[in-house]
């Protein structure tokens, strides 16, 4: 055991990186496993498992004599962020005044909950921070982002807008920056260059070229949930055909990872199928399918519908919603609605598995729709919902 502390508390190996995310997941699993399953055997040692393990998390911090680095995570997987810096004691950061406003801050926990940063270095602390705005609402991440400029210049780093990684969307949009100078990081945009990035394992054997307008931005949006999977530590899915029971970490957890992301490409792939049919309604049912298997990658508490994320995965249900016009051009009897609001006023349109959360959000509200509630000529399909308890 000795040896495997010795190993968590390095700050400059890539292995221990690696081990800490693993552990991390591991604690979110114990957590939430007795819960699902009280008439196990093994829930009643989950408890005792648990403490081992936070014990083993919670490594001496820099002022001990014992140990001189402070036992923190990284939050990024991506070889880039391994080149931007070589790690660092957290107490050196440059960007050490963001990083303590951030964590000062009590609005935010509403919209992420009870947070730690866990970055070791100022390059993957800007990521990290940055990726959290994305998921505030528009106008409390706008104010944060002019912020965090403001302390990194006050750093010696200044913005820089020509070392950005690129993916590809139907039109260009800065997600946020990078910066030059005391620290140096790359930022993160959308483009519609074709040397952006575009996972070509969604394609398959399509071509983006010969993709209809609709299916282009699919594809977009497919590949950046993929993406995010990778560079994202935070995300969740709660796609009913994968766990109908639970919202299921992603960032250490392989098996899931791999089950979400086949979904959503198989789901992709009908969806390409079910255009070429031509069928008003087979395109509508693959385009139900597909908006539900993007909007179910989720954090938890949700992100703010207001926000970057909330407006990217919107994008797919707006074309859900004009699919659905097309239906009714068809003269189908088609009905779709988006669920929102009390849950107590939408529960009867959604199904068995919706997912209960004691953290962010409003209580006794919805905090985000996974699958719209749909009929279609008289058939009535539930929706399902993640919602916030009333206690």
């Amino acid at each position: 055991m000795q040896h495997l502390r010795d190993l968590l508390a390095m700050d400059d190996s890539l292995i221990a990186q690696s081990l800490r995310s693993t552990l991390y997941g591991l604690e979110d699993f114990l957590k939430k496993t007795p819960k699902r399953f009280p008439e196990d055997p093994g829930a009643n040692i989950c408890d005792a498992v648990l403490q081992e393990l936070q014990s083993l998390l919670q490594l001496p911090s820099p002022d001990s004599p014992t140990n001189q680095s402070q036992n923190t995570v990284a939050t990024s997987t991506e070889d880039s962020c391994l080149k931007d810096s070589q790690p660092i004691k957290s107490d050196e950061l440059k960007l050490s005044p963001l990083r303590d406003a951030f964590h000062s801050d009590k609005n935010l926990i509403k919209y992420l909950g009870h947070f730690q940063l866990r970055s070791q270095t100022d390059s993957d602390l800007w990521k990290e921070i940055q990726h959290k705005l994305l998921r505030l609402p528009e106008e409390m991440a706008r104010s944060w982002r002019k912020r965090a400029l403001e302390l990194a210049n006050d750093a010696q780093a200044k913005i820089d807008t020509s070392n950005r990684e690129q993916l590809r969307f139907k039109n260009n949009q800065d997600i946020y920056p990078g910066l030059k100078g005391s620290v140096q990081v790359r930022g993160l945009s959308l483009s519609e260059s074709k040397d952006a990035f575009l996972d070509s394992q969604v394609l398959q054997e399509n071509k983006y070229e010969d993709l209809s307008e609709d299916l282009k931005l699919l594809a977009c949006l497919v590949s950046i949930c993929i993406y995010s999977i990778d560079i994202e530590p935070d995300l969740y899915h709660a796609l009913e055909t994968v766990n109908k029971f639970d919202t299921m970490f992603l960032h250490s957890n392989t098996d899931e990872r791999n089950k979400y992301i086949n979904a959503l490409k198989e789901r992709f792939q009908r969806t390409v199928k079910a255009e070429e049919s031509g069928d008003s309604l087979t395109v509508l049912t693959a385009w139900i399918n597909i908006d539900e298997a993007i909007n179910s990658l989720v954090f938890v508490p949700a992100a703010d519908s207001d926000s970057w994320w909330g407006k990217l995965q919107k994008k797919s249900r707006r074309i859900l919603f004009e699919k659905a016009k097309k239906a009714r051009e068809k003269r189908h009897d088609v009905l779709i609605q988006e669920l929102s609001g009390v849950y107590a006023d939408i529960h009867n349109l959604s199904s068995g598995y919706d997912l209960p959360l004691k953290v962010g959000g409003i209580p006794g509200e919805v905090q985000a729709c996974l699958r719209v509630y749909a009929r279609i000529n008289q058939e009535k399909f539930l929706g399902r919902v993640i919602y916030r308890t009333s206690n």
